[in-house]
């Protein structure tokens, strides 16, 4: 009861019918005009990316993957692992897939593709254009994969989910709920629109999932994962989707993505601060005005060292930047403030030339 796994229903038959509801009901969160669309859980982001390429192996081969220079660093570690061709791997000047691209791309390689489109990258939270890449991929009998981990949850508010307009027409959907849904790791899901497109996940071993068990009505869950021994990963999410609701999720996205565009407000408005674009989703990237990608590197290993500040860093545009992945809803604009003093300081006390007293200054 206490330690239960999840690959026979015998080990854990409550986590497994929670884990059974959970699953169909998120995956009509992103398919809602699908009959009978499924998911897994799965370790996180990187695991469902690796699922979906290899769905798509097991429906079409050797499939070539195409993504934007902005998707994550799982794909191509995906496709490596698979033994599938390199990705083709396009320029994304402007953070984001570009459709003329991906149209050239399509056309002159051979298929089958598999397109990869991402809903908040992991360098600027940038949306692809889903829906425009959809239209591309039905034009050329492209599959499409669309790594949601870090902005699928934005489908719960009202506010913010015409942001992922075209999600449901992706192959497969990746989403990690350890982001903007607040879980402990692990909190991954890969969803599709029909379960049997999960069949190739399919297994039989006899201590697990005999025949005619199976035949007797036991769920056979040894097909619903690449592991084997799991935690009942779906239960802390389940806890939080009833303790929250729908409407207390999109309370906490909604007012993580205004302190995130609060923090752009403030940067724009601090001298010797430049702001690199206003978020997307709650990712904002700033730097020193005319600093060096040495002197921003050093200014964040010193506010780390100092145990002051967790910036992340990111190259784009040419610069190196300061990311700040905004997630806590709680956060003040005290505590946003507070942040940009202590990178103004630093920046200050690194950029100020050190006075070395002269000879004529020493006393005698």
């Amino acid at each position: 009861a206490l330690n239960p796994s999840m690959d026979s229903w015998d080990q854990a038959p409550a986590a497994s019918a929670l884990e059974a509801d959970l699953t169909t009901a998120l995956a009509a969160e992103i398919y809602p005009h699908t009959p009978s669309p499924d998911a897994v859980i799965t370790t996180g982001g990187t695991e469902a990316n690796q699922l979906a390429l290899l769905l798509a192996r097991e429906r079409h081969g050797p499939v070539q993957t195409i993504c934007g220079a902005n998707a994550h660093h799982s794909i191509a570690r995906a496709a490596w692992l698979l033994g599938l061709p390199t990705p083709i791997t396009l320029p994304t000047p402007h953070g984001t897939l570009d459709p003329t691209a991906l149209t050239n791309a399509l056309t002159e390689h051979p298929r089958p593709h598999l397109v990869i489109a991402t809903a908040g990258t992991t360098d600027t939270g940038a949306i692809d254009p889903l829906d425009t890449i959809a239209d591309l991929c039905a034009t050329h009998g492209a599959e499409l994969h669309i790594d949601a981990a870090y902005g699928g949850p934005l489908l719960l508010s009202p506010t913010h989910r015409t942001l992922l307009h075209g999600l449901h027409r992706a192959h497969s959907v990746t989403l990690d709920l350890h982001k903007l849904g607040w879980q402990p790791a692990s909190a991954g899901l890969l969803a599709v629109p029909n379960h049997h497109h999960l069949t190739p996940l399919h297994h039989h071993a006899p201590y697990l999932n005999a025949g005619d068990d199976t035949e007797a009505g036991l769920p056979d869950l040894l097909g619903r994962s690449l592991r084997t021994t799991r935690r009942p990963d779906a239960l802390k999410i389940a806890v939080t989707l009833h303790a929250l609701g729908r409407d207390g999720l999109a309370d906490l996205i909604d007012r993580t993505i205004t302190t995130a565009h609060h923090l752009a407000d403030l940067i724009t408005t601090t001298p010797g601060l430049d702001l690199y674009q206003r978020p997307t989703i709650s990712t904002v990237l700033f730097r020193p005005t005319g600093a060096t990608d040495h002197t921003v590197a050093t200014i964040r290993r010193t506010l780390l060292n100092r145990g002051h500040a967790v910036l992340g860093r990111t190259h784009t545009a040419g610069h190196l930047w300061f990311k700040a992945t905004l997630l806590n809803p709680h956060t003040t604009p005290h505590d946003l403030r507070t942040l940009l003093d202590l990178v103004t300081h630093a920046t200050t006390e690194l950029l100020t030339p050190t006075t070395h007293p002269t000879e004529s200054d020493t006393p005698r």
